[in-house]
């Protein structure tokens, strides 16, 4: 039986859309996130439907009511998309919802060492809302995890940061510009989000200055935006923060701010998570990972789908949910332990041969997914992102149930 446990009242993971952000600590400074959705009110997709579904339940347009029936459809017609699929394929019955995990750890008296990834078992603390704080601890064969990347954010060291006592915040808790009326704003960060963010905010606020440590990476067309706009103004990397207001930069210049938004990206965070330091994240890579899914010494009991990033998600993260599937069903197999960790070692290597920061592990444009994959096993997937129809794939494959 597949059990999932979902902290929010219904699917969608990220694509859920939470406007209530006030109970959210503005930078992310928590263990456990309150907000999960880093969505604001007028994102749209950047990739067209066509290539957003999943291969056995594409993502049509749908009349009606309140649907948008556009190439790129603002982030409410993706959620729809997906209860579509919970329900089109009697998902909904597997999740456990308003239910956060506490907890997944190896059960006591489980060896780890050489192929004993199969014979692990987890056990899993959960606190559901109906509760009321009670603490559930059940065990299980295998765990996946699923609970996204775009949560936790990711912060920048600024020297001032933690005394400055105007308005910052991540723009994980971002929703819409409103509150920034009138005010002077300091963008930090170049990404797609950034660019969006802050030609939003030039609609209401008195200035938007975008901070950014390289301008290379700014597309033609919104530095044009940028240079014709007054109230839009590039400038380098923060130098500091001061006590009266100023945010210094590097080349000496300076603005009078009231606010400052952090668009510097997300990190990973698996903070229920005891692996006995076998899975770690260090400088933004987790791991080791056999192809950014297997844990080498705890596979297959452990596996995690979501984590690669600059990819068409939801076919990819399909295929990855295929290929855990076979391997928990006895259909396919995994190479040893030895060779697994010997695969996860020459990518390191044949990375940073080629220049790439660890930071960006798991940055990837192809992923040849070999599926390796297995056999009644019961199996707990925490999911919060994307992977829907990675439940569906596995019913066919599981037969032993624990609730």
């Amino acid at each position: 039986m597949v059990v999932l446990f979902e902290q929010k009242h219904d699917v969608g993971g990220q694509w859920l859309f939470d406007p209530d952000v006030e109970k959210e600590d503005p930078l992310g400074a928590t263990k456990f996130m309150e907000v999960h959705s880093s969505i604001y009110n007028s994102l749209r997709l950047l990739s067209p439907r066509e290539i957003m579904g999943y291969t056995d339940f594409p993502f049509l347009v749908k009349e009606g009511l309140g649907r948008d029936t556009r190439r790129f459809p603002g982030h409410r017609e993706l959620w729809l998309y997906l209860k579509e699929f919970s329900v089109h394929f009697g998902v909904r019955e597997l999740i456990r919802f308003n239910t956060r995990v506490e907890y997944v750890g190896m059960l006591e008296g489980n060896g780890v060492c050489g192929d004993l990834g199969n014979d692990l078992k987890w056990v899993v603390r959960s606190d559901r809302v109906e509760r009321n704080g009670e603490v559930v601890e059940e065990v299980f064969d295998a765990v996946v995890v699923g609970n996204g990347q775009y949560s936790y954010p990711q912060l920048p060291s600024i020297k001032g940061m933690k005394t400055w006592k105007r308005k910052q915040m991540h723009s994980h808790v971002y929703r819409v510009p409103q509150p920034f009326q009138n005010q002077v704003v300091v963008m930090v960060g170049n990404s797609l989000s950034a660019q969006d963010i802050s030609m939003e905010l030039a609609g209401v606020a008195k200035e938007v200055h975008i901070s950014s440590r390289s301008q290379k990476n700014f597309m033609e067309g919104f530095s044009k935006v940028i240079s014709k706009h007054e109230k839009l103004h590039l400038r380098p990397q923060i130098e500091s923060l001061e006590e009266d207001g100023r945010v210094l930069f590097v080349d000496g210049s300076f603005v009078v701010a009231d606010a400052i938004l952090y668009c510097t990206g997300y990190k990973y965070s698996f903070p229920f998570l005891d692996t006995k330091g076998l899975v770690t994240v260090d400088d933004n890579r987790v791991g080791p990972l056999y192809h950014h899914t297997f844990p080498p010494l705890l596979a297959p009991s452990l596996s995690f789908v979501g984590i690669p990033r600059k990819i068409i998600a939801f076919p990819f993260f399909e295929s990855q949910g295929k290929w855990v599937a076979q391997v928990l069903s006895g259909k396919r197999k995994l190479p040893s332990p030895d060779d697994m960790m010997r695969s996860v070692q020459e990518f390191y290597r044949q990375r940073e041969a080629d220049g790439i920061p660890k930071h960006e592990t798991h940055d990837i444009i192809q992923f040849e997914v070999r599926t390796d994959i297995v056999g009644s096993h019961s199996l707990v997937v925490i999911d919060r992102s994307q992977v829907l129809t990675f439940f569906f794939l596995l019913l066919p494959h599981l037969q032993n149930a624990v609730c």
